[in-house]
C-alpha cells in the first residue's frame, strides 16, 4: 500500500470520539516529535511553517513552502499532508506535481484568498483540476472560509462542501466553524469533516470533536504557537 493510500484509509470508517488526529509539524524536528510519540500521520500548517521561516501567514514564497514540505517528508516515513494555502496561483498540474515531488500525500486548499471567499463554482473547477491531474496521488482537503471569511452562514458552508465533494475534494475544512453547529454540518456534508482544535484551553478535545461529528482533527499552528511560548518561557529563565 501507498503512503497516499495509507493516508486515505485513516480517513475511512471512524468510529464517533475517534477522529483521526494529526499534529502540525513545522519543521523536521517537531515532525520527528509526533511521530515518535506514536501518530499516524502528520499535517503541515502553513502559519507554523510560514513563522517557522521568519514570515508572517500567508506571505511565505511558494519555493520556501514546498522546499520546507520537503524537509519534513524527508523527516519521516508516515504520510504527510501539506498546507499550501490557496494554492499559490499556480496552475493544477503544476501544483501537484510540485506536491509530489515534495514527498505530500495530501493537501489543504483554501477557498479564500487576501481575506475573500472566491466565487464558489470557479473554486469547484480548480478542485477538480486538481483532482484530474493527482488521480488517486493526494488526498483533497478542501478549506471552506465560510466561518473566518464569510458571513457564518452554516448554510453556506454545506453548499460549498457540496460543490467541492462533487469535484473530487477527498474531505471538507470548514475552519473556525463554532462547536454547536457541528452536529449541522456532519448532517448536511457527506464524506470525511476535518475539524480545527484551539488549544487555548477554551475548545473540545478532539475526542468531543470527533463526538459532534469530525472525521478527523488538525491543529493550525496551535502546536508550533504553544512550543515557542514555552520556549519564550525557557529563554527568559536563562537570563540573569
Amino acid at each position: 500500500m501507498s503512503k497516499a493510500e495509507a493516508f486515505r484509509a485513516l480517513h475511512l470508517r471512524r468510529a464517533p470520539g475517534d477522529p483521526l488526529v494529526l499534529p502540525g509539524p513545522w519543521d523536521a524536528s517537531s515532525a520527528r516529535t509526533f511521530v515518535a510519540a506514536g501518530f499516524p500521520a502528520l499535517a503541515t500548517p502553513s502559519a507554523g511553517v510560514a513563522a517557522s521561516l521568519g514570515y508572517a501567514d500567508g506571505a511565505t514564497p511558494a519555493d520556501e513552502m514546498f522546499a520546507a514540505v520537503a524537509r519534513i517528508t524527508r523527516a519521516v516515513d508516515v504520510p504527510v499532508s501539506a498546507d499550501v494555502e490557496d494554492g499559490y496561483g499556480l496552475a493544477p498540474k503544476e501544483l501537484v506535481e510540485r506536491l509530489l515531488e515534495a514527498g505530500a500525500v495530501g493537501c489543504n486548499l483554501e477557498d479564500s484568498a487576501g481575506g475573500v471567499l472566491k466565487a464558489p463554482h470557479a473554486q469547484a473547477e480548480f478542485l477538480a483540476e486538481v483532482r484530474a491531474a493527482a488521480a488517486d496521488a493526494l488526498f483533497v482537503n478542501a478549506r471552506v472560509d465560510v466561518f473566518v471569511h464569510g458571513d457564518g452562514d452554516p448554510e453556506r458552508a454545506i453548499e460549498r462542501a457540496a460543490l467541492y465533494r462533487a469535484a473530487g475534494a477527498d474531505c471538507v475544512y470548514p475552519i473556525l466553524a463554532p462547536t454547536a453547529v457541528l452536529p449541522l454540518l456532519r448532517a448536511g456534508i457527506a464524506g470525511p469533516l476535518n475539524a480545527l482544535a484551539l488549544l487555548d484551553g477554551d475548545g473540545p478535545a478532539p475526542a468531543a470533536l470527533g463526538e459532534l461529528g469530525a472525521t478527523r482533527v488538525t491543529f493550525g499552528p496551535g502546536l508550533q504557537r504553544r512550543a515557542t511560548a514555552a520556549l519564550q518561557e525557557i529563554a527568559g529563565g536563562l537570563l540573569p
